[in-house]
C-alpha cells in the first residue's frame, strides 16, 4: 500500500514529498524528492501571514501555485519510483500553514485538495487540523503520533522536529500511546530572517555564520521573557508570533549596536535554550534526543543543544530518515491514518477533548 506525503513547511525552502509503504500497519520510507518554491511564491506566501490589501483572493491564487508545485513534486517522485498514479493509494497533503491562533480557534492552511487530486489522478487527503480544533485542540502539532510509531523506546526519550518553529515529542515507554508533545518555540525561522536580512542568503549554513558571533546575554535574557514560552503544553505557535515584526521590537535597542554575527549567535543561542528548557522541564530523565527537521543540519544549534542538555543529540538519519524528509514521510502516515480510521489527533499533544481521525478526502 503506497502512499505520497507532502509537505511545505514554515521556512518556506521548498516542496517534499514522500513515497510510504504501509505493510502490517509499519510506515517504510520509500524514497523522496525536494522541489524549490520559486521566490515570487515563497514572498506571496510570507506576506500572507499578514493582513493585506485584497488578501483572499491573493490566498486563492497562491493556493493554486502551490499545489502546481505540489503535482509537480508528486510527478518527479514517480518518476523515480518508476510508479504510475493508479499505484498509490492516496496523497497526504498539508497545505501550507499562514496563520495559526489556537487561542481563537483558528488555523488556516492554504491548499487546493481538489485540484491536486485532478492534476495529479490520485485521492487526495488534506485538512488535518479543522478536525481537532473542533474537538477543543490546537490542531498542533500533528506530527508526535508519528514519532511515537517510529522512535517508541523503553527509557524517556524526546524528539525533536526543527523546522521553522520547533516542536518536541516525549516518549514515556514502549508503546505507542504514551507520550505527549508541543512547540518549543521558534526553530529556524528568527535566525533565517537576520540571515536574509543582514547576508542575503536564504538559511546560516551549518550555523557557520552564527559561530563567528558571541552570544549577547541581555538580548537572551530579554528574548526568553517571551510570555508564550511560559505557557504549559498543551501549546502551538507559528509566524503569527515569531515573526519579523516580533523580531525587529526586540533588536531595535541592539541593531547598530551589536555586532550582526553577535545577533545571530544570540538567536541560534535562543532555540537552543528553549529547546533545552522544554526538555529539563518536561522530559527530565532524558538519556538522549532525536532531532530531524532542516535544523539538524545545524550543526552549531545541535552543538548548543548538546552542551544544555549534556547528553547525546542523534539525527533521525541514524534511523534511516533523512532528517528533512521525516514530516513529509508524516504525512503519507496521516493519509494512511485517516483510511485505517486511526486516531492521529491525540488530546495528550493537542489538548483536545477526545481523540479524532483527521482528515478529509477528496477523490481522483
Amino acid at each position: 500500500m503506497f502512499y505520497i506525503g507532502l509537505m511545505s513547511g514554515t521556512s518556506l525552502d521548498g516542496v517534499d514529498a514522500v513515497l510510504a509503504k504501509f505493510q502490517a500497519k509499519q510506515p517504510e520510507f520509500c524514497t523522496a524528492v525536494s522541489l524549490p518554491l520559486s521566490k515570487n511564491l515563497r514572498e506571496v506566501l510570507l506576506n500572507l501571514n499578514q493582513s493585506g490589501h485584497n488578501e483572499l483572493i491573493r490566498a486563492a491564487q497562491a493556493a493554486k501555485e502551490l499545489v502546481l508545485c505540489y503535482s509537480a513534486a508528486v510527478k518527479t517522485l514517480l518518476e523515480k519510483s518508476n510508479l504510475k498514479a493508479k499505484d498509490i493509494v492516496a496523497i497526504g497533503a498539508h497545505g501550507q500553514t499562514v496563520r495559526h491562533q489556537p487561542e481563537q480557534a483558528i488555523t488556516i492552511q492554504l491548499n487546493a485538495p481538489a485540484l491536486l487530486a485532478e492534476k495529479t489522478n490520485i485521492d487526495v487527503i488534506a485538512d488535518f487540523r479543522t478536525r481537532d480544533m473542533a474537538a477543543g485542540g490546537q490542531g498542533a502539532p500533528l506530527v508526535p503520533p508519528f514519532h511515537a510509531l517510529l522512535f517508541s523506546t523503553t527509557h524517556p526519550r524526546p524528539v525533536l522536529n526543527i523546522g521553522g518553529m520547533a516542536n518536541i515529542t516525549v516518549l514515556n515507554k514502549k508503546n505507542t500511546t504514551s507520550f505527549f508533545g508541543f512547540d518549543t518555540g521558534p526553530g529556524n525561522v528568527l535566525m533565517d530572517l537576520w540571515c536574509q536580512q543582514e547576508q542575503q542568503l536564504p538559511f546560516d549554513r551549518h550555523g557557520h555564520w552564527a559561530a563567528t558571533g558571541r552570544v549577547n546575554q541581555a538580548l537572551l535574557k530579554m528574548l526568553l521573557d517571551e510570555p508564550w514560552l511560559k505557557l504549559e503544553p498543551p501549546k502551538s505557535t507559528g509566524r503569527d508570533l515569531f515573526n519579523k515584526r516580533w523580531l525587529n521590537e526586540k533588536l531595535h535597542r541592539y541593531t547598530g549596536v551589536l555586532q550582526p554575527e553577535d545577533i545571530q549567535a544570540t538567536l541560534l543561542a535562543y532555540t537552543a535554550e528553549t529547546v533545552a528548557n522544554a526538555v529539563f522541564n518536561w522530559c527530565p530523565y532524558v538519556k538522549e534526543l532525536i532531532v530531524c527537521g532542516g535544523g539538524a543540519y545545524n550543526k552549531q544549534l545541535l552543538k548548543a543543544i548538546k552542551e544544555k542538555i549534556k547528553q547525546p543529540v542523534i539525527s533521525s538519519s541514524a534511523f534511516g530518515i533523512a532528517p528533512e524528509y521525516l514530516e513529509a514521510f508524516a504525512f503519507a502516515w496521516l493519509a494512511y491514518a485517516y483510511d485505517n480510521k486511526i486516531c492521529a489527533g491525540h488530546p495528550a499533544v493537542t489538548g483536545a477533548n477526545k481523540p479524532t481521525v483527521l482528515g478529509a478526502r477528496y477523490y481522483a
